[in-house]
């Protein structure tokens, strides 16, 4: 259950009540960014329990979920044999024998105080912060809810001689309500526990991002090699990068050639030939060869930490699960009590200061938010349930209300309409050379690199059970190609400008290169003994679920919009084939955020599907971001939805899902606000005039029970929902 935090103005930047912990780091509230304290507490405004600002790479101690944790664990020990102590004597004959009725109200005395005085604890400090501050919302309710219906009940049990008599049983006692005190305070700490649990979650992207730079770097002086911690390299410093090793941060290449993997920022699977002058991107894998370079952007000026905070700045401007509650709350709350305070007032003029304090708690305990509060939670809690069995995963209720009006899906291609995983698509041999044989002795040759592109070549050869020979001579030659002796024969695999370098006569012109690549292809050249030989092609294929997603979606409506950072032939040529209009092509990381936040600007609703590191800005900024299962740890944290399989049919499964869900939780705010609206003025005693009948807040208590039951069964019809397949 997270409840609404509505208010009715806004106030300085201080706190009400602080919690243990680390008094050295800014909190704030995702609410309201204005108010701002050194170490954890609650919100003055809304009551919200607060986070850090900044985020480090290890997880802190949540001390405020420990802490509702354990008050939830100890107060559902005791609520549970409380309630069934006070209602099972109303249906258990047995209950009313065993437990006398003189002494019921004192064992619910006993149980009920440690619930309310120590496990609502928490809630009474907000409680009178919100009246101190001015700032009405849920903890107001819950506050004087519990409140009165536990002070009453301890002046019914400890005075009942003051009582009129049509209000004692035969014993002389007056009814308590020590159980409704006790079951409204265990479910508000259901809530709290569970809206806490799910903001932790928030800060896992920006720890994953954090944990892809490496502790320590190698810095090269005059007496050798020193490994120092990252957060001394200043910049200018000389860096030795050395082979399976993680780039520290941004730096240009000064000595040595490698292959990088820089799939970790740009989901891209194949590594980038780097030479002396090139740039190397804090975080990225070095995969052979030693490098050295000098450092260039270090600390928050590098690309990672840019990402970083690009993350973080989008998951804090995300709006609040509950928002039509939050709407309501601020004149929810003080009409509530108006109507409490009416009740009292129009009954104590009636001549009876009793009955007007009866029908006041049974106001405030009829009208507790507990139906309110349980009505969007439960059925997120339900979707998220059939959705997981569905592989699809929520990350938060906002996710499941928004994604049903998305009109724009903005996606990645590699890893996400590709399998990210190139295979080889077919040799084109020069007129003097057989297929099979230019593949064959390209492959050996390719035996010898740990390129992507290599093993698909050395894939595909094996798949045609050719025999492959050993190499000599190899050679990297970076961001060209490669070079080496296969069986007496020179061979050169790579670009037009390295065969035309090479001496190499008669092969194709770049147009037909550029051809191979408009068919979506990756084309490399194959020279023998300084001869065109022919070319050899792989492509990263498309997963066999793309396109059937894709129409599907269109067919409800949905613009495509392909983000890649691969050539504009290549991202053309795939958006061709799966009908797709719109392309934006060879975009860096923080250009995708860029994009998803015009269209944004545009007024649509967008999403964006992705499984890289570079697509996490853009996945946090969008609407909702919707990550592959298949794809990285970072991706996925940083998204509101994630596909388990990788399958974009997914997300017209989670539309349906959507779709039901919001239509679920629209009946249960009516039934919880319809049940208020009923509810509170047959309390405040309406009917009496006209019935002479009075609601007892037993009754109330009893009712509120029942509108909590009748949320949570409607939700829970969100379990049979049909899913395409």
């Amino acid at each position: 259950m997270s409840l609404a935090h509505g208010h009715m103005h806004h106030v300085p930047a201080l706190v009400a009540s602080s919690a243990p912990g680390d008094t050295s780091v800014e909190y704030t509230c995702p609410m309201h960014p204005e108010v701002v304290q050194l170490g954890p507490g609650s919100c003055p405004v809304c009551g919200m329990a607060l986070e850090p600002k900044t985020i480090t790479a290890e997880a802190p101690e949540d001390h405020e979920l420990t802490d509702m944790t354990r008050r939830l664990v100890v107060s559902a020990s005791l609520s549970i044999p409380l309630f069934a102590l006070a209602m099972g004597h109303m249906v258990f004959d047995a209950v009313a024998r065993v437990v006398p009725m003189h002494v019921r109200p004192w064992i619910e005395l006993g149980l009920a105080t440690p619930v309310v005085v120590w496990g609502g604890w928490p809630f009474f400090v907000r409680f009178f912060a919100s009246l101190r501050t001015r700032n009405l919302n849920m903890f107001t309710l819950i506050g004087l809810g519990v409140g009165v219906a536990y002070g009453y009940s301890l002046v019914a049990l400890f005075f009942a001689d003051r009582f009129p008599d049509e209000l004692k049983d035969m014993h002389g006692m007056v009814e308590v309500y020590f159980e409704a005190a006790a079951v409204i305070t265990t479910l508000v700490l259901v809530g709290q526990v569970l809206e806490l649990r799910a903001r932790s979650r928030t800060g896992a992207a920006v720890r994953a991002l954090l944990g892809l730079a490496p502790k320590t770097a190698h810095v090269v002086t005059d007496e050798g090699d020193v490994e120092v911690p990252v957060e001394h390299l200043a910049e200018g410093d000389k860096l030795r990068v050395r082979p399976g090793e993680k780039v520290p941060v941004d730096a240009l290449i000064i000595e040595g050639e490698s292959a990088v993997d820089e799939s970790m920022l740009t989901g891209e699977p194949l590594p980038v030939d780097k030479k002396p002058g090139d740039r190397l991107i804090a975080g990225t894998l070095n995969a052979h060869g030693s490098l050295i370079a000098r450092a260039e952007k270090v600390g928050k000026d590098t690309l990672l930490a840019s990402i970083v905070q690009q993350v973080a700045d989008a998951q804090r401007s995300r709006a609040p699960i509950q928002k039509l509650a939050d709407q309501v709350s601020a004149v929810f709350v003080p009409v509530v009590i108006g109507v409490a305070l009416l009740a009292l007032g129009l009954w104590w003029w009636q001549g009876s200061l009793s009955l007007g304090l009866v029908n006041a708690v049974a106001v405030l305990i009829i009208a507790c938010p507990c139906a309110l509060g349980l009505a969007t939670p439960i059925s997120i809690m339900v979707a998220m349930g059939r959705g997981a069995s569905a592989g699809i995963l929520f990350k938060d209720a906002e996710a499941v209300e928004t994604l049903r009006s998305v009109d724009t899906l903005v996606v990645d291609k590699t890893g996400t309409l590709t399998l990210g995983k190139p295979k080889l698509v077919g040799v084109w041999p020069a007129a003097t050379f057989a297929e099979d044989e230019v593949l064959r002795l390209a492959a050996s040759l390719e035996q010898g690199s740990e390129h992507p592109i290599a093993a698909a070549i050395v894939e595909g050869a094996r798949a045609r059970s050719l025999r492959l020979a050993a190499a000599s001579g190899f050679d990297s030659l970076s961001g060209k190609g490669i070079s080496g002796v296969v069986e007496g024969r020179s061979l050169l695999i790579g670009t037009v400008k390295l065969l035309a370098e090479r001496g190499v006569t008669s092969f194709p012109s770049s147009e037909v290169v550029e051809e191979r690549r408009s068919a979506g292809h990756t084309a490399m050249l194959v020279a023998i003994d300084g001869a065109f030989a022919g070319i050899v092609a792989v492509m990263d294929p498309l997963k066999d679920t793309t396109r059937a997603a894709l129409d599907a979606l269109r067919a409800e409506g949905v613009q495509v919009v392909m983000l890649t950072g691969d050539s504009a032939t290549t991202a053309r040529a795939v958006a061709r084939s799966l009908g797709i209009d719109e392309v934006v092509a060879e975009v860096l990381p923080a250009d995708k955020a860029r994009v998803v936040e015009e269209l944004k600007a545009k007024g649509r609703i967008v999403a964006m599907a992705g499984d890289g590191v570079n697509d996490a800005p853009a996945l946090a900024s969008a609407h909702v971001g919707i990550a592959m299962g298949t794809g990285t740890d970072v991706a996925m944290h940083s998204a509101h939805v994630t596909l388990v399989k990788g399958d974009l049919r997914g997300i017209a499964r989670a539309r349906v899902l959507s779709r039901a869900t919001m239509r679920n939780i629209r009946s249960n705010l009516f039934f919880a606000f319809a049940y208020n609206a009923l509810g509170v003025p047959v309390a405040a005693g309406v009917l009496y005039p006209f019935f002479d009948t009075l609601l007892s807040p037993m009754l109330a208590a009893l009712a509120m029970s029942l509108s909590s039951v009748s949320v949570i069964a409607n939700a829970l019809r969100l379990r049979r929902v049909a899913l395409p397949q």
